[in-house]
């Protein structure tokens, strides 16, 4: 077959397969870098950090709950941090992995909702637990001696329920709004994940007024934590500033420094998507800070919280050396051979 006559049946094949594309329900998904010139590099990192994250979510969780010193409020908290952490990787990364080895990057209409529901839900849901926490942080050193009493079993399930519900409010209010838009035309998404500002530029309507709305959604939802984070790390402040023993200021910045990191590292990327005007953003800083705060934050929250935190260190340790000690045991008792 000669060059022109390959041409020629190529074009037709293409041309259908952009007309499935746009009569298709489904979205296209360009991943975090539209043309990677190795995928299978990138595939390894991204998978790599997913591992790394799940797994120390997971050990988190397991901690707080077989260590019987973890069983306090803040621990509590901490653990149902990390199974947000644990889901929202989940969301988006294992379908950004499949797209790194497959041609097809396509998402379903109902699948690309279902992500941007469970997206809002968990950012959301995070965004009001942070805030809650910095709360628990405060009675923790203003009101140490009332600290069991306020922050009792039933206040700490109201909180957990609490930011999962306001989480889940945002996912039920903006879900539906975006996706009954018109989407024709192109149905390719400049994102690794249906993320709303990147789909809203597919419809063939004008969503201003929308997106205005939803800009003043989100920054309702970042003013209601950050006022709790705020007014509570003041009054810390304070009662540090005002604390006769070292020992006691030491222990009060080592309680609350984890925190902080972790809410700055959060609220940072949060305030750039949902705050900074449109002129500050491009498609590709837009796919760079999402990457940041759905794939290396919850790595690195609970990396922090055990690199800097010597109870659950500890708890570590203990558990390690009862594992090692049962392996020895069973290693010692195997019988020997007649």
């Amino acid at each position: 077959m000669s060059q022109e006559d390959y041409e020629s049946t190529e074009l037709p094949c293409t041309l259908e397969m952009e007309a499935i594309y746009q009569n298709s329900t489904d979205f296209i998904l360009l991943g975090l870098i539209t043309h990677p010139a190795f995928p299978g590099l990138i595939f390894a990192v991204v998978f790599s950090i997913f591992v790394v994250a799940v797994t120390a979510n997971l050990v988190m969780i397991m901690l707080i709950r077989v260590d019987s010193r973890l069983h306090t409020p803040m621990y509590f908290l901490l653990s149902q941090l990390s199974i947000m952490d644990t889901v929202y990787i989940c969301i988006t990364v294992p379908k950004m992995l499949q797209d790194l080895l497959s041609e097809e990057k396509t998402i379903s209409f109902l699948g690309c909702a279902l992500q941007i529901f469970l997206y809002l839900t968990l950012i959301g849901g995070e965004f009001f637990l942070l805030g809650l926490m910095a709360y628990d942080r405060f009675v923790a050193v203003c009101n140490p001696l009332r600290y069991p009493i306020i922050m009792s079993p039933r206040v700490c399930w109201f909180m957990v329920l609490g930011s999962w519900a306001g989480g889940s409010l945002d996912g039920f209010m903006l879900t539906p709004v975006t996706m009954s838009f018109p989407y024709c035309g192109s149905r390719e998404i400049n994102h690794f994940f249906c993320e709303i500002p990147a789909v809203l530029k597919l419809s063939c309507t004008d969503t201003s007024l929308y997106e205005t709305l939803m800009y003043a959604c989100c920054v309702l939802m970042l003013l209601i934590p950050i006022s709790f984070i705020s007014v509570s790390y003041t009054r810390i402040l304070i009662t540090v500033y005002y604390m006769s023993s070292a020992e006691g200021r030491r222990k009060a910045f080592t309680t609350c420094s984890s925190h902080i990191i972790v809410v700055s590292i959060f609220y940072g990327a949060a305030f750039y998507t949902n705050v900074l005007p449109h002129s500050y953003h491009t498609p590709e800083k837009d796919k760079v800070v999402s990457a940041f705060y759905t794939i290396l934050t919850p790595m690195l929250n609970p990396l922090i919280y055990s690199l800097r935190n010597r109870d659950v260190a500890a708890a570590l340790r203990k558990v390690l050396r009862k594992h090692t000690f049962s392996q020895r045991l069973q290693v010692g008792h195997v019988p020997g051979k007649y």
